[in-house]
């Protein structure tokens, strides 16, 4: 019996480890790999505290860090989280974690397991991807200064992104697949007034062009039926992320994005006994050093949890 289990390896799930080892908790952390959805930049420049790192490293700092508690915290990778549920032992209410190889028992859960992009579906986009194709500007857009290029997706994340990129690329082209926006419209109004940025309404991207990198895309015109062509330096997809929460959805409380509902004094869910912390999760920002500050406000809380219960 764990004192805390810890579902994720993601920077989240990493700091709330090498807390739980410093605070003395028999912790068990279960991750399919250490890498989460930096490891695929190769410079993340707002790390803090590191001016520029490539994602794969970050991700082996980031293990290596955690393994000095090994003693104290049994990590187990390799290993998928199939199902928690709460059962009844001695008692009192813990909870049994399923995975694809073992079933483990906690007193208490932090959830940490971040979330997942939805993937272009478009021909090369998959052969292309991290070549000249990113699913993060926050990651990778500085690489791309003084160049041009595309956005597909018209939500939020599409105009916000717009703008960040606007402050330091030649010009921003963002690609619409619908006539009407999903992003509020004070920020399609703001961005749209930018003299680099142009907006593409119904635009269904069918095809990534380029050998080795990308160097362009095609698109269909979903009203009338023809394909363009856009030449481009850099892709940037936003067109939505997916919270990895399925095994836990029946434990906690939801949003309508499938994202776990927390309490941000305390990182605490619905569900007495689970916290949760960062992509996964209804938090307003998500990025990798939110992610460690909720996770750590949550370890805070499990250890008062634990030790006044």
């Amino acid at each position: 019996m764990y004192d805390l289990a810890i579902a994720g390896g993601g920077p989240g799930g990493v700091a709330a480890g090498v807390y739980a080892g410093r605070k003395k908790l028999n912790t068990l952390l279960i991750t399919e790999n250490f890498l989460g959805q930096s490891s695929v930049s190769s410079d993340i420049q707002n790390w803090i505290g590191t001016p520029s790192i490539s994602g794969q490293q970050l991700a082996k700092n980031l293990e290596n860090h955690l393994r000095n508690y090994e003693n104290q915290v049994d990590i187990k990778t390799g290993e998928k989280i199939e199902k928690i549920t709460e059962i009844e032992e001695n008692g009192k209410k813990v909870f049994e974690i399923k995975t694809n190889k073992e079933t483990y028992r906690a007193k208490t859960v932090l959830v940490t397991t971040g979330s997942h992009r939805k993937r272009l579906r478009a021909e090369r986009a998959d052969e292309l991807e991290h070549r000249g194709i990113t699913y993060c500007a926050t990651c990778d857009g500085p690489l791309f200064a003084n160049k041009d290029v595309v956005i597909i997706g018209g939500g939020n994340a599409g105009f916000e992104t717009a703008s960040q990129l606007l402050a330091y690329t030649k010009s921003v082209t963002l690609l619409h697949k619908n006539g009407k926006f999903k992003a509020d419209e004070v920020t399609v109004k703001t961005v749209s007034s930018h003299p680099n940025f142009k907006l593409v309404h119904n635009a269904e991207t069918t095809k990534i062009l380029g050998d080795n990198f990308a160097t362009g895309l095609i698109y269909k015109d979903i009203e009338t039926g023809e394909s363009h062509e856009i030449k481009t330096d850099g892709i940037f997809i936003e067109i939505g992320a997916e919270p990895t929460t399925g095994f836990v959805a029946d434990l906690v409380e939801l949003n309508d994005y499938k994202a776990i509902t927390v309490d941000s004094h305390t990182q605490r869910t619905s569900k007495e006994g689970i916290w949760a912390a960062g992509d996964c999760t209804d938090g307003l920002y998500h990025q990798n050093n939110i992610a460690v500050g909720d996770a750590i406000k949550a370890l805070e809380n499990i250890y008062l949890y634990l030790k006044t219960k």
